[in-house]
This record gives structure tokens, C-alpha cells and sequence, in this order.
């Protein structure tokens, strides 16, 4: 399994550097057979299996070399034919049905059975066309088409999904591996420690800190979780925290690593090709709302500490600042290097291969923090096992979209979803937050953006709204699904940290995570919250949106200045919701609005604080 892990890296890597590049095709072929085998040999089918490598699952492993084999044999007929006027061979048919259904369980094996189940949906979707019901019906696909749609073109599984797996999200996963191996995760804790631990609710915003940090090495909300949370979780609840605080706190920091540049979640890469945009414009136009998400969870927990009371960290059990920045401030570098090469105008593969580059020589500065040979291949085999799931998913959500192309369902789908929303664009915003919270319930962020982009998006394109909010708006709900029940993942693993109750931890998280559910909504009225529009526009909707996300913190934890009363926090509130949308006229208002409930806070007797407040908890 090792050397196959690190196989694939070393061939990605080369792939990019090389002079003389397998062209797009060959390199998909190639990827998808790596995921495969990787697929059936680290996820057995039986979970008793961990330990020996049960001969079924070599066979499937072995197979899977076979039908991609089969793709390079007869590689020039293949890319130069007509698909669908070229009829298919019987072995095509034969090669095509077995590969469909090996990327479907290792789909299953890898990230559940949700995604594989959907395709299946929308496979006999295809074929029974002529016999659906009303707007449903459609001719119909053969089982020839759908084969050849599927597996022999670029529309299905070697679609632009698989693409973006192949491309970026292994590159970049794989510098993430080396910034790991490199100590840069315990860098980030100990310096999040320094700088906010000893402050009021401390360890909270030490979580919100390193899990901002931490989504430069992992990408995933669970995954964050599992790193930061058997660390922060309990120095919470040590310091004050309620377990379902704790919980909460730490699956909303870890849920936003996905949004934070400069190393987004894999849907961010998809989304760049979607778009037609280079990688660094998507991480740009996510700063300002990353920013508000942050500073909304900051804030909460700011003021859930003073509401409740709780200290910080003992300020001797705390690293020194200095002290961190001296013995492991180098290893931010690869981090500055990163940022720079993408806005200097690297592409985001050669910025994540340099980087990577650039962690193995920053290591060495200190012997402590230095990768030797043994690393560097513990990375380049972790950078690939941790692809495979990313890059089934998007195997799997390339055959949705095959058919949604070939049916012509997005255009019917499209006029559906205006109808019902009767050109309505808060309708028809509301509808796809609906359906981003629960198709990512079921499936990770990736594969639940790709639906969305085939059916949801186009429609909100078409009521005049910019492609990036659009495509923006569908990402970041397909990202908040993980901290909203009832299928709240990030939330269940830190709950099972914090020992915490799970619908208890969910409604928290919701709360704490209020600025990603209303932000989205603003973004799509009003683009210059994705820094498109005049750099005074721009600037004035930073400063007055977060002074918003700090009103709405205060207005959902009921305290400001001091507990506040049903009317104080009514006025937070609504000041969050003018300040958030950029215009002058509700900028305006807000800030009146705001200083109205401040004033009324400070000119109240303290005893009413207790007499008409809202308790704690």
C-alpha cells in the first residue's frame, strides 16, 4: 500500500514538472486507476479486514488496472472517436458497466454510501426517461449511451471534478502532509495558546485561532476536529466552558478551515474550473466573508466568557510568544510563501509544488523541526491515501453530471426552480441553502457543491446574480452542513471529544455559526463583500460588516456591555443585519440603531441587568 500511495504522489508531481506532460486524458486514466486500488486495499469491505488484505479485495484492485488498462490499449481510438455515433464494442460495454460499478464501491468504502446512492438515482433517471411522470419525463438514454457517456468521455467520471482531484487537490494535500510532518500543526496550537489563551473564554479562541490555522494542512471540518478538539475541547470545559459550548465551538472553527484562505476546501478548486477563474481569485473573494465568520465566532465566544464569567488559561501554563516565534516561527513561512506565489501570479499547482519545496528546506533551520528521508516519504504516502477519498467523490459526482447533461435536466430543472421561486430571488436563495445543508449532510462538501452547480446555480444565475456569488453562495452551505442537524458531522465528532449532548452541541454550533448563515445572503445583493466593486465600496462593507458580525455575536449571546434584555439584544440584532449589507443608507441606520441599544445599555441600572436580562446558558 505504500509504495502504491507513494507512486501516485511522486507521478503527480511529476506530471506537473515534467517538460514534456502526459496530456489531461492519460493523466485522469491514471489517477482514477491509483484511487481505485488505494480505494480497495485501505477500505475494506468488512471492517475485521483492517488487518490482513482479504484476496477479494486484491481481485477488485486488480480489476480496476484491468478496465483502466484497457483505456491506454486503446487509447487513440478513444479519444479521437464520436462519442454516441460511434457505436460501442461489446467488450466497451463489458469494460464500462464493471468500471461504473467498481467507482461506485469504492465510493461506498470511502466516504459512505449517500454519493453512490445518488448516482444510482440519477443513472435509472437516464434510462427510464420515456416513463416518468410530467416535467420529469425525458426521452430517454440507452444503456449504450449512458455506458459511453459514463465512462468513454469527458462528461462523466473522467469529468471536470476527477480533473480538479488530479490537478490541485493532490498537490495541495500533499503540502499540507509536509507542513504536518514538519511540526506545523503543534506550531499552530502553541502559538494560538500564546496570543489568546490567557484571555477571558481563552482556550475558545484558541480554538477559533489554530483551526483557522489548521485548514491550511487538513481542508476537512471532521478532520480539524480530530486534531484540535481532543486538545482545546477539554481546556474548555476546564476554564468554565459547558460541554455543549466546547463542542460547538470547536466544530464551527474547524467547519470554517474549509472557507479560509489561502488553502480552501477541494470544492474551491472545483469551483475555480466551474468558473473559468483562476484559483486566486475564488481564495480572494472568500477573505472578506472568512473574515466576517471568524470574527462573528470570536466575538461569541468573547462574550459568552464575560456573560458566564469564565477565565482564560493560568498564564503559567501558557507558551511564551517569544519563545514559540524563536524556537518555530519558520515554519509559517512555507504558509507566506504560499499566499505570495498565488498572488504573484503562480499557478496554484506550481505555488502548492514549490511550497512544498519550500517546507522541506525551512524544516532544516531547526533540527527539531527538520524532514529527513523517512518523512518526506510518511508525507508523499499520506498526501496520497488522503486524496482517494476526494478523488472518488468527484469519480462518483462526475456520473451525476454526465446524466444531468445528457437528459438536459439542468434546463428543466432551472425553469422549475425559477417557477417555484416566481422569480423570486430570496425564494430561490432559500431553496438552494435547503439544498446545500441537505445534500451535505449526506455527502462531503465536494461531491454536495457539484450538485448544486448542475441544477441549483444556473438558476440563480439566471435572476441576475454574479457567477461567483452564485457558485460562492451553493459552496459555503454545502460547508455549514457539517455543524447543522440533525446530520451535523464536525459536530458529532466533537461532542464524542467533549462529551457532550448532540442536539444540545448542534443548536449551539448553529448559533456560533450564525455570520455563515446570513453573510451569503448579503454577498449575492451586494458583490463587493467578494471584493468586486471600488476599493472605497469594498473597504467601507469590511469595517461596517465587522462591526455587524460583532453586533450579531452580541444580539445571539445576549450581552454586550452587560446581560442585555429581549429589547437590547432585538436592537443588536437588527443593527447586524444593516451593518452586514453594504449600502450607505443601512450602514447608516445600523450604526444609529446600534449606538440606541449601547446607549440604552449603559444608561440602565445595573439591577436590571438580573431583573428583566436573559440568564445565562
Amino acid at each position: 500500500m505504500g509504495v502504491v500511495a507513494v507512486a501516485m504522489s511522486v507521478y503527480h508531481v511529476y506530471a506537473r514538472l515534467t517538460w514534456y506532460p502526459a496530456d489531461q486524458q492519460a493523466l485522469l486514466y491514471i489517477t482514477l486507476a491509483f484511487s481505485l486500488v488505494l480505494a480497495f486495499l485501505l477500505y475494506p469491505a468488512r471492517a475485521s479486514s483492517r488487518e490482513t488484505l482479504p484476496w477479494t479485495d486484491l481481485a477488485l484492485a486488480a480489476v480496476s488496472l484491468a478496465c483502466l488498462a484497457y483505456m491506454f490499449v486503446y487509447y487513440e481510438y478513444i479519444v479521437n472517436r464520436f462519442p454516441t455515433a460511434h457505436p460501442l464494442a461489446p467488450m466497451d460495454r463489458v469494460v464500462g458497466v464493471i468500471a461504473i460499478v467498481l467507482v461506485l464501491e469504492a465510493t461506498r468504502r470511502t466516504i459512505g454510501a449517500s454519493l453512490p446512492i445518488v448516482a444510482l438515482c440519477f443513472i435509472v433517471y437516464g434510462l427510464a426517461g420515456p416513463w416518468l411522470p410530467g416535467a420529469l419525463a425525458h426521452r430517454g438514454l440507452t444503456l449504450d449511451i449512458t455506458i459511453d457517456q459514463t465512462y468513454f468521455t469527458t462528461e462523466g467520471i473522467f469529468g471536470v471534478p476527477l480533473g480538479v482531484a488530479a490537478t490541485y487537490v493532490i498537490l495541495f494535500i500533499i503540502f499540507g502532509a509536509f507542513l504536518e510532518k514538519s511540526g506545523a500543526g503543534q506550531f499552530f496550537m502553541n502559538f494560538a495558546n500564546a496570543i489568546a489563551g490567557g484571555a477571558r473564554g481563552g482556550p475558545g479562541k484558541v480554538s477559533v485561532v489554530s483551526s483557522s490555522l489548521f485548514g491550511t494542512i487538513s481542508g476537512s471540518a471532521v478532520a480539524n476536529v480530530m486534531v484540535d478538539g481532543w486538545l482545546t475541547i477539554p481546556m474548555m470545559k476546564r476554564t468554565g466552558f459547558k460541554p455543549e459550548a466546547a463542542a460547538a465551538i470547536e466544530a464551527v472553527a474547524s467547519t470554517g478551515g474549509q472557507i479560509m484562505p489561502p488553502i480552501m476546501g477541494a470544492a474551491a478548486f472545483v469551483m475555480a474550473e466551474f468558473l473559468g477563474a483562476s484559483y486566486t481569485q475564488v481564495m480572494i473573494a472568500a477573505a472578506i466573508p472568512a473574515l466576517f465568520y471568524y470574527g462573528a465566532l470570536f466575538a461569541a465566544i468573547h462574550f459568552n466568557a464575560l456573560r458566564s464569567g469564565l477565565r482564560g488559561i493560568p498564564k503559567q501554563e501558557l507558551p511564551l510568544l517569544g519563545h514559540i516565534i524563536v524556537r518555530q516561527g519558520h515554519l509559517f513561512l512555507p504558509v507566506i510563501v504560499l499566499l505570495a506565489l498565488l498572488l504573484y501570479g503562480y499557478t496554484a499547482t506550481y505555488a502548492a509544488i514549490l511550497s512544498a519545496v519550500f517546507v522541506i528546506a525551512v524544516s532544516w533551520l531547526r533540527p527539531s523541526t527538520a524532514i529527513g528521508l523517512r518523512a518526506t516519504i510518511a508525507a508523499l504516502r499520506e498526501g496520497a491515501e488522503h486524496t482517494v477519498p476526494v478523488a472518488m467523490a468527484c469519480a462518483s459526482a462526475g456520473i451525476v453530471i454526465g446524466i444531468v447533461l445528457q437528459t438536459g435536466l439542468a434546463l428543466r430543472f432551472t425553469s422549475f426552480l425559477i417557477a417555484l421561486a416566481g422569480g423570486h430571488l430570496i425564494f430561490a436563495l432559500l431553496m438552494t441553502m435547503a439544498a446545500g445543508i441537505v445534500l451535505g449532510m449526506g455527502m462531503p462538501t465536494t461531491p454536495a457543491y457539484i450538485m448544486q452547480a448542475a441544477l441549483l446555480i444556473p438558476a440563480i444565475i439566471k435572476l441576475n446574480v454574479t457567477p461567483m456569488a452564485a457558485h460562492m453562495f451553493a459552496f459555503y452551505f454545502s460547508c455549514l452542513s457539517a455543524v447543522t442537524p440533525p446530520v451535523a458531522l464536525a459536530v458529532y465528532a466533537a461532542a464524542s471529544i467533549g462529551g457532550a449532548g448532540l442536539w444540545g452541541s448542534g443548536l449551539q454550533a448553529m448559533k456560533f455559526a450564525a455570520a455563515g448563515f446570513i453573510v451569503p445572503f448579503f454577498f449575492v445583493y451586494n458583490p463587493a463583500l467578494l471584493f468586486s466593486g471600488e476599493w472605497s465600496e469594498i473597504a467601507r462593507a469590511v469595517v461596517t460588516g465587522t462591526i455587524g458580525v460583532i453586533a450579531l455575536a452580541a444580539g445571539l449571546e445576549g450581552y454586550f456591555i452587560r446581560t442585555a434584555t429581549w429589547l437590547e439584544r432585538a436592537l443588536f440584532l437588527a443593527a447586524a443585519f444593516l451593518l452586514i449589507d453594504p449600502g450607505v443608507t443601512t450602514d447608516a441606520i445600523g450604526i444609529v440603531v446600534l449606538v440606541v441599544g449601547l446607549a440604552i445599555q449603559k444608561l440602565r441600572p445595573r439591577a436590571a441587568s438580573v431583573a428583566e436580562g436573559v440568564p445565562a446558558g
